[in-house]
């Protein structure tokens, strides 16, 4: 039941977490009315986040232009993440087709260039109060529903109340502990490091990924010539990183087909990573709460979509709730309306990842797509789509889809072996 009209507010909203999926969020709210308390708990308004793909996939784009952040992101260099992946069957390259429009993109852009730039935005918005140094020690809560919370500031502690409270506070988030809102996890079998380096050349100047089946790896041009690749072996692999992690990262790295040059370029961090990162996801709901980004859904960091997920859903967010927000409307139907959502759009991608996450080679409908893909224009297409998180599990396997790939994958045999040999030759 919702929170009688009665109470006292000092917000419609409060969000934990001034990163990207808060800040939008924050953003996106106010706009449409809403009172938000935006309150990070690191007193640095440059703070970011670090281990990241520094990626936001093309899903995400139409989220950044409403926020009005495309001008300001190309500005700052962010690139357009064209991208081409390699697998046993060769490169899929993914190319506009010809007289077509140009294929969907979103941006590769650093951390530590978006994150300011977006929490200064949601700053300058009006009906937006950034609270640095506020760190969520608590709830407030009655009869099993969330009020507000109470926050740790320099002076002492604070408590906020408002209609909602929002956890944009990452995949440990404080306000789903606090909510007792736990996760489900996923094991992921493989690990992951990451490196940055200035002056990197990449073949065609675009991102690369690499299906290594199970291994996997990336390499993502970003704003300032920088170039972030990473590498996702499996957890087989960890004894030898364990022991000389800069020789095991660099050797895989010069290892892969059409390795980046890395050792004639820059290298300007240290080689960062965890060898324990599994999948999570939580109900996106409890009563007056709500949770966005990495406190909804953690998805493997090979994908590179959690950037783009936290903009998505912040927007889905607002656009459910911020009428019942400011009292204009039931906040729990608006509530269900928001789960509801994210779990369509996200769980079909979700299920998919967390199966890949036990570092397997290629199951057999893989195997279709994938060698189709590097094999067919159209095909690469439909892939990047998927790749982009524009289109779900469902569109991307339809049956004209799958019907394609087999004929294009049996055209390729017929003319590839001379015809006694074509029961005996690979797909």
């Amino acid at each position: 039941m919702t929170k009688p009209e009665s109470a006292v507010y000092d917000y419609d909203v409060v969000i934990s977490g001034a990163g990207l999926a808060g800040s939008a969020a924050a953003i996106l709210l106010a706009r449409r009315g809403v009172r938000v308390a935006l309150l990070e708990r690191r007193s640095d308004p440059e703070a970011h986040k670090v281990l990241c793909t520094h990626s936001i996939t093309a899903n995400a784009y139409p989220v950044l232009d409403e926020l009005g952040l495309v001008p300001a992101v190309e500005k700052a260099g962010a690139v357009r993440n064209k991208a081409r992946w390699y697998t046993r069957w060769g490169w899929i390259e993914p190319r506009a087709a010809p007289g077509g429009p140009e294929l969907p993109y979103g941006y590769n852009i650093r951390r530590s260039t978006l994150d300011p730039l977006i929490r200064s935005h949601a700053a300058k918005t009006p009906g937006v109060d950034l609270l640095l140094g506020h760190r969520v020690t608590g709830l407030v809560r009655e009869a099993g529903r969330t009020l507000g919370v109470r926050a740790s500031i320099p002076q002492g502690e604070r408590e906020i109340r408002a209609r909602l409270v929002v956890g944009a506070d990452g995949k440990d988030s404080a306000v789903a502990k606090f909510a007792e809102v736990p996760a489900r996890q996923y094991e992921n079998t493989r690990f992951g490091y990451l490196a940055q380096f200035r002056d990197l050349p990449l073949h065609g100047g675009i991102g690369h990924a690499w299906f290594l089946e199970p291994d996997m790896a990336y390499a993502f041009p970003n704003d300032d010539k920088v170039t972030v690749i990473a590498v996702l072996p499996d957890k087989k692999r960890l004894p030898a990183f364990r022991e000389d992690l800069e020789g095991s990262f660099l050797e895989f790295v010069r290892a892969l087909p059409e390795a980046p040059p890395v050792d004639s370029a820059e290298r300007i961090t240290e080689i960062i990573g965890t060898v324990n990162y599994p999948l999570h996801s939580r109900n996106p709901t409890a009563p007056g709460v709500a949770f966005i980004g990495d406190a909804a859904l953690t998805g493997d960091p090979l994908w590179g979509v959690g950037c783009g997920w936290a903009l998505q859903s912040a927007q889905w967010l607002a656009e459910a709730v911020a009428s019942a927000a400011t009292g204009r409307g039931d906040l729990d139907r608006s509530l269900v309306v928001y789960a509801r959502r994210h779990r369509r759009r996200l769980r079909g991608h979700q299920y998919l990842a967390a199966d890949y996450a036990k570092a397997r080679p290629f199951n057999p409908v893989e195997r279709l797509m994938f060698s189709a893909a590097a094999r067919d224009a159209s095909l690469a297409r439909h892939m990047h789509l998927f790749a982009s998180r524009l289109i779900g599990p469902l569109r991307f396997l339809n049956p004209l889809a799958v019907a394609k790939a087999s004929a294009v994958n049996i055209k390729h045999r017929g003319a590839a072996a001379p015809p006694a040999q074509l029961s005996h030759t690979g797909s």
